[in-house]
């Protein structure tokens, strides 16, 4: 065992537990579906519930739900009345998550979409305190433009994924458009006066951007 595994053996044992429901759900992604790696995972799951107790949102919107684990995080951490919208782009997903929503104890705080959220979410007509971007590398510049326009000011965008296995270091093929995406995400965030950010270096990067008040 590498010394990092051994440190992330040691934060998974020092931290919130990750709950059997949430456990199996992990469990059951991996054994049934492709890319289980994409799941958030206890670490990250635990960081989500956090970040939404501290930041106390009354709408959440997430694009990217997969097997619904990180959404299940997030409306966790809901107070009573608070509402999530996550998105998912794949119709094939629906079936297997949508129980795992519909069984849990946050039913009444998740909405899934099925469909495109380029196309759907500013036809919701609901201002966000909160998103979480996990979809389509490719697309993050557009996805941020469009979550920006229904954000609240002070409001907040986590996007996974943003240090890509370190291939942000490196210059992609012509072909791997997901990388180049998230390296176009990274640059344009990084110019925007608009917002505050700060990158972690969590699992595969986790960049928290908050959108600044008028006045500042």
């Amino acid at each position: 065992m590498t010394e990092t595994e051994q440190l992330d053996e040691y934060i998974l044992a020092h931290i919130d537990e990750e709950g059997e429901y949430l456990h199996r759900l992990y469990r059951a992604t991996h054994v049934k579906l492709l890319y289980g790696r994409m799941a958030s995972g206890h670490l990250q799951g635990r960081l989500l519930k956090m970040f939404v107790k501290m930041v106390r949102p009354k709408n959440i919107l997430e694009i990217g739900t997969y097997s619904g684990y990180s959404a299940l995080c997030l409306a966790e951490g809901l107070e009573d009345g608070g509402m999530l919208h996550t998105f998912e782009i794949n119709d094939e997903q629906e079936d297997f998550t949508r129980p795992w929503f519909e069984n849990s104890e946050y039913s009444d705080k998740i909405v899934m979409h099925i469909g495109d959220a380029l196309e759907l979410v500013p036809g919701l007509d609901v201002v966000f305190d909160l998103a979480f971007i996990d979809g389509d590398k490719r697309k993050y510049v557009e996805y941020y433009d469009m979550v920006m326009e229904c954000l609240s000011p002070g409001g907040y965008i986590l996007a996974d994924n943003t240090l890509w296995d370190g291939h942000v270091l490196e210059t992609p093929p012509i072909k791997d458009a997901q990388t180049r995406g998230i390296m176009a995400f990274n640059d344009y965030v990084a110019k925007d006066d608009r917002v505050e950010k700060v990158i972690l270096p969590l699992r595969d990067g986790l960049t928290i951007i908050r959108k600044k008040e008028k006045a500042e």
